[in-house]
């Protein structure tokens, strides 16, 4: 496929969120009219402030960012932000426009139908916080739509989705004639409309440019850290043996001093040509998380769950026991309940649900609500050990912290400023810590990088408690032993 002009190029970028946390290093890279591109990187890199730089709500510190005059950009955030859930539907989107817009219950009805949200009543007048999760992911997306941009930037936009509303969104970006710029993990979604690559590396702090679609170019970092990392072990194998022959020359002293001192000046050229090898592309290490031990019969027991039809919340019938071991996995469509049932199971108030009350509930949530934003990740797990221990032990939760790649500049950072991916890492962490008998995982995957997913499967299929998962990612899913599964839909 062809592609138009240049319509957005970054020059020379650099730019730095305070000294300590440098995002870009004079990046330079340019996209074409009509491009699908993927941003790629570890959590924590900068992805979602290189579209702050793009929408402007960033200025750089150093280098210049052309982006035409007559070209639009806007972005379809990853969560609404708190101020703007009290909004009816009505208002949420005149707020993406600066002049008034007459004829915007008709635009809402349009975007409404591409993002596949459509009820049977008029929504209008309905409050943004009333909407699921899935639904709530959805408006975020309309919200960019609804804005007809040149440049149409996307933030995780399949966090959230379920299977239909995932391959809506695919047809409709794989249709879409304008430029779009994307941040994803989700590896099936990307391949099926991306034609290039932006891959930020943590580490340089620069862009690479790639072409191809995401498991091509994954596949293309993969063999270039093959090569790097030989290329480096036969360097190394050459320094040691010029080492050596520098210090045998020395040795014997006299002239030969002078071919030591040439040997240890080849050795130095060539510790030079080392390449810094990639190491960002690490993933969290293996970890286990504890299951409560004084635990018997049944744990859950399930005789009716609530779930919404056409928002209207309705009974089902249920008959389910959960014991120590049982993985259970719950389904349906966005807008179902899923994440309201989830939410009132562990706060103890769901009808129809009973809890042994001896068990404690250790809960990973999609918004990551349950962590307090303002702790730093040191204080936030020192607080779950002390409540479970009566003591803190600062070795032991700064080594489960860094297993989960929090760094040392992390760990004392508030979690509220760090980034989405990590916020997840942070609770994962927390919950190694809690040791609870009771798991609800409420879509585990969103923002977090595809290299840690196998990882926290086989943390999650081995878990020796009860589990209740409710995740949109099949292939997550297949990785993870479960026993029973809920169909609020059947």
């Amino acid at each position: 496929m062809s592609h138009g002009e240049v319509i957005l190029r970054f020059e020379n970028v650099s730019f730095e969120h305070n000294p300590n946390k440098p995002i870009l290093d004079e990046v330079s890279f340019s996209v074409r009219r009509g491009m699908k591109v993927t941003i790629m990187g570890q959590n924590g890199a900068g992805k979602s402030t290189l579209f702050g730089l793009m929408t402007g709500a960033f200025s750089p510190d150093e280098g210049v960012i052309n982006i035409s005059n007559k070209i639009s950009v806007a972005l379809s955030r990853q969560v609404i932000p708190r101020d703007e859930l009290e909004l009816t539907v009505r208002d949420f989107f005149q707020k993406c426009f600066k002049e008034k817009i007459y004829d915007i219950d008709r635009r809402i009805d349009e975007v409404l139908e591409i993002v596949h949200l459509v009820g049977h009543e008029t929504i209008h007048d309905r409050i943004v916080k009333s909407f699921s999760g899935g639904q709530q992911a959805r408006l975020l997306l309309a919200s960019a739509l609804i804005q007809e941009p040149d440049i149409l930037l996307l933030d995780e936009p399949t966090n959230n989705l379920d299977k239909a509303g995932i391959e809506h969104l695919t047809d409709f970006l794989i249709n879409y004639r304008k430029t779009v710029i994307v941040i994803s993990h989700d590896a099936e979604f990307l391949n099926a409309f991306t034609d290039a690559v932006l891959y930020l590396d943590v580490f340089t702090r620069k862009i690479e440019q790639y072409v191809g679609d995401y498991t091509d170019v994954r596949n293309q970092i993969a063999a270039r850290m093959e090569r790097e990392n030989r290329q480096n072990a036969l360097l190394s194998k050459n320094i040691q043996a010029k080492k050596e022959q520098a210090n045998a020359f020395a040795m014997k002293g006299g002239n030969l001093r002078a071919v030591a001192k040439r040997m240890r000046d080849l050795a130095e050229e060539l510790e030079d040509q080392k390449v810094d090898v990639r190491k960002e592309d690490k993933a969290i290490r293996d970890f286990i998380i504890p299951a409560q031990e004084d635990m018997s019969g049944d744990i859950v027991s399930f005789s009716s769950v609530t779930v919404l039809k056409n928002n209207t919340p309705k009974k089902k019938k249920v008959e389910l026991r959960l014991k120590k071991k049982t993985h259970l996995l719950l389904k349906g469509p966005n807008g179902i309940g899923k994440s309201t049932l989830l939410e009132s199971i562990a706060n103890g108030t769901a009808e129809g649900v009973v809890i042994d009350k001896n068990v404690r509930i250790g809960y990973y949530r999609q918004d990551f609500s349950t962590l307090d934003f303002n702790q730093t990740p040191y204080e936030s797990l020192a607080a779950a050990m002390f409540e479970l221990a009566g003591r803190v032990d600062e070795e032991k939760i700064r080594a489960v912290l860094a297993s989960f790649l929090v760094t040392r500049e992390m760990v004392g950072t508030k979690i509220g400023l760090l980034s989405e991916g990590q916020k997840g890492l942070v609770a994962f962490a927390r919950l190694v810590i809690e040791r609870p008998g009771i798991l609800i995982l409420d879509e585990p995957t969103n923002h977090i990088n595809f290299r840690h997913l196998p990882v926290i499967a086989k943390a999650l299929d081995e878990y020796q408690g009860v589990m209740i998962l409710v995740s949109h990612v099949p292939e997550f899913v297949e990785q993870i032993r479960i026993d029973e599964i809920l169909d609020l839909a059947k």
